[in-house]
């Protein structure tokens, strides 16, 4: 646990001196607060819970592609500047160096949902929430997040560069989302399985302020298989 923890507070300390985390975090503020504006408060009127589900629906899309980025840092970067040779050679298991970079990388991201949480309140100016509905769609942030995070440190530890990285994790995360549309062309049993494994479904219950232990089982397994895979492929290497 010692080991996890220092390789996470260096890694969060990381994404906090340099730029490029703050660069995601205004990026990430500005897009939610465009499109919440656009399509959530505009137009015509609507019940607050109406609008909660909008700023959700957004937020979790715009949450996958901040966790892209927010990832591709993380193993790849190692790689490419040769201090993952460092890291070998040290007394840390594999499983540590992976655990410490994906729990930095989720705080920050934690960290980055906390930043807007003004939006939802923006709904009380002209309606009432339910706290509930709110707790509910920001956990379903966090664990959607928490599974492409772990998508990303994947798509990081097979990468060479995090340009590949990006390219490599998105390709992954599409294929998650696209699960929906493949599984409506597909015939039973298959339509099942595919809609059974792609991400959006999973977190609409979240979005209307429902939580299903079905749904958090299925990001938990996700994030689990990604960083199980992603040691393994260090230990791959680490024996080349």
């Amino acid at each position: 646990m010692r080991a996890i923890a220092l390789i996470a507070r260096r890694e969060l300390g990381a994404y906090l001196r340099t730029m490029s985390g703050y660069v995601i975090i205004a990026l990430f503020l500005a897009l939610t607060g465009l499109f919440f504006n656009a399509y959530g408060l505009g137009g015509a009127d609507k019940r607050s819970s109406d609008v909660l589900r909008l700023f959700f629906e957004i937020a979790q899309a715009l949450t996958a592609g901040a966790a892209v980025f927010i990832s591709m840092r993380l193993l790849a970067e190692e790689r490419q500047t040769g201090t993952l040779t460092l890291l070998y050679s040290s007394p840390i298991r594999d499983v540590e160096i992976v655990l410490g970079k994906f729990l930095a990388s989720l705080v920050f991201l934690g960290l980055v949902l906390l930043t807007t949480t003004f939006m939802p309140l923006l709904v009380m100016v002209h309606g009432k929430i339910s706290w509930g509905h709110v707790g509910a769609g920001y956990l379903g942030l966090l664990l959607l997040g928490g599974a492409a995070l772990g998508v990303g440190t994947l798509g990081s530890a097979l990468a060479r560069s995090q340009v590949i990285a990006v390219i490599a994790t998105s390709a992954m995360l599409v294929a998650l989302y696209c699960f929906v549309y493949v599984a409506h062309v597909a015939e039973r049993p298959f339509s099942e399985v595919y809609a059974a494994l792609a991400f959006f479904p999973h977190f609409q219950p979240f979005e209307s302020g429902l939580i299903h232990a079905r749904d958090i089982a299925y990001f938990v397994m996700v994030a689990y298989l990604s960083l199980f895979s992603a040691t393994r492929v260090l230990e791959a290497r680490r024996w080349r």
